[in-house]
This record gives structure tokens, C-alpha cells and sequence, in this order.
């Protein structure tokens, strides 16, 4: 059932990609940011409320913000920095550089995962899985030799560098992921709400530096509907993918290899949309990633 869940948080984020490339193509970078988280943390508001003052009719619906320590608090905090990093590299990055290339190169993150799944959790790889992962990151080798077809050296663009530190940290909190959902057990939309508090705090902080106080900068800015829709599909991920995380089972290396199934939706119609360049010959590498997911999937040894 987690394999569904999983599948299902690929799915929103691979709309979410779409519409976060619209709402930073031509824009100020960390107001988008900052918009998107305030909508996800707004959206899960009413929840918080409602547990407040109806909490029996939040648990009939599984929908109930938990009290937690304070503890728990500085772990949610740690996520919240993970994340926010990631994102403020990833929305930077994906600001000058096309979707069909920026998305594959996320799509390494599972390769991280795979190495930290197996030294902090245990988790054992199959033969074909191991080959599976090195499909993966031979199919993202061969997206850098089209991006120069571009304009783009992925050996002297920042930006490059900016997607690859952003996909680290984007993986080392999937895997911290999984120590806040199975050991300090807490449930998606707990985790949702105060991560969403927290990211939206230090956002506000960064923006107090490099946005707030420059006029050019605010005149910039331009909102879009895709702002909000980016905060709503990524609660939606978030939810379907902690759901997973719930499971006993569920093995974090797969879980994150099932999402990369969002590369489908955010290389087609993301060419297609934002009419970028070689589509068809980004569909070689994506075949190789596809068919390194589905090693991952159904290996059973």
C-alpha cells in the first residue's frame, strides 16, 4: 500500500514542477519561495484549529495536529533547514536553467538516499537494484552532455553546482524524513504544519536580507496563480509521501526512487509547455531513468 502512497506524491510533484517553473520563470526567486510555503502553512491551518477546539471529530477524520515536546520541535527545526536550503538553491537554479535539465539532475537524489538508506537504516539492495541506481546516474551523465548542446557547461555554471547542493540536501532530509515519521512518530500533517511554520520563519529571515530591503528587487516581483497552486500540490506530495513513510515496511531507497516517477510529467510536458530545446533527445536518458526505477521496483532479488 506505502508503493501507492508513493506514486501518488509523484504525481503532485510532478504538477508541482510544472507550475514552480512558471511561477519563477522572469521572477524574484525567494518571494515565490516564501508564497508558495505561506500557502501550504495556510492551507494546513484550519486543521490546526480544528484540532484545537474539535480534536474527536479530527481523529475520526485522521487528520489530527498532535501536541508534541519541545524536542520534537529542534528536530522539525533541523527538516526545516534542510529544506529551506535546498529550495532556495533548487528555485535559484531552476530560475536559469530549463526544467528538462534541471529535473533529471534532481532526479540523483535517490542515489543518496540509496547510500544513506543503507548505512544509517540497514536496508539491503538487491544486484539489480544496485544496477538500477547506476542506470540512474549514467542517464543523468548523459542529460549533462545535452545540456551543452544549450549553452549550458555543467563544469562552469553556478547554477549547476546549485542544483547538485540542492539535491544533497534535498536527500539528507528524505532520510531524516523517516527518522521523524517511524521514531519519534509523528504524523504527516503534525510534521506538515510545524515544518511549514518554521520554513516560512526562515524564509522571512532571508528575505529581511536579500529581498525586503531593496526596492528594485520588490518591484520585481511578480504573483501568479502558480505561487499558491505550487504550495497546495506540495502539501498534497507531503502528505501521500509521510502516509508511506508510516508504513513499517516502507523502504526509504524505494519510496524515493518510486518518486522520481515525476520526471515523466516534468520532462514531457514540461518540454512541451515551455517549449525547450532537444526533447527528443532527453528522451533517451529519461528511458534509461524509467528503466532504472523499474529495476528498483520489482527486483525481488
Amino acid at each position: 500500500m506505502w508503493m501507492y502512497s508513493g506514486l501518488l506524491a509523484a504525481l503532485f510533484l510532478g504538477l508541482h514542477n510544472l507550475c514552480k517553473k512558471h511561477a519563477v520563470r522572469g521572477n524574484e526567486v525567494f518571494p515565490v519561495l516564501l508564497g508558495t510555503i505561506t500557502t501550504g502553512f495556510l492551507l494546513l491551518l484550519p486543521l490546526y484549529f480544528a484540532s484545537l477546539y474539535a480534536p474527536e471529530y479530527m481523529d475520526n477524520l485522521g487528520l489530527t495536529i498532535t501536541r508534541i515536546p519541545w524536542s520534537n520541535h529542534g528536530f522539525i527545526v533541523i527538516k526545516s533547514m534542510l529544506m529551506a536550503g535546498s529550495w532556495v538553491l533548487a528555485y535559484q537554479a531552476l530560475k536559469h536553467l530549463p526544467i528538462t535539465i534541471v529535473t533529471p539532475i534532481r532526479s540523483a537524489g535517490p542515489f543518496f538516499t540509496f547510500i544513506g538508506a543503507i548505512f544509517i537504516y540497514r536496508e539491503s539492495p538487491t544486484g539489480w537494484q544496485w544496477v538500477g541506481f547506476f542506470l540512474i546516474i549514467f542517464s543523468v551523465f548523459l542529460y549533462s552532455r545535452i545540456g551543452k548542446k544549450e549553452g549550458i557547461n555543467f563544469k562552469n555554471n553556478k547554477w549547476i553546482f546549485a542544483i547538485i547542493a540542492a539535491t544533497f540536501l534535498g536527500a539528507s532530509s528524505g532520510l531524516y524524513d523517516k527518522f521523524l515519521i517511524q521514531n519519534l512518530q509523528l504524523n504527516p500533517q503534525t510534521l506538515q504544519f510545524w515544518f511549514s511554520w518554521y520554513t516560512v520563519l526562515i524564509l522571512l529571515v532571508i528575505l529581511s536580507i536579500n529581498w525586503f530591503p531593496y526596492a528594485d528587487k520588490r518591484k520585481a516581483f511578480i504573483w501568479r496563480w502558480s505561487i499558491p497552486a505550487v504550495g497546495i500540490l506540495l502539501v498534497f506530495a507531503d502528505y501521500f509521501y509521510f502516509k508511506a513513510l508510516q508504513d513499517p515496511d516502507a523502504l526509504i531507497m524505494l519510496l524515493s526512487a518510486i518518486k522520481r516517477s515525476q520526471i515523466l510529467i516534468a520532462v514531457v510536458l514540461g518540454g512541451i509547455i515551455f517549449k525547450e530545446q532537444n526533447k527528443r533527445r532527453k528522451l533517451i536518458p529519461l528511458a534509461g531513468i524509467m528503466i532504472g526505477v523499474a529495476l528498483i521496483l520489482y527486483s525481488n532479488g
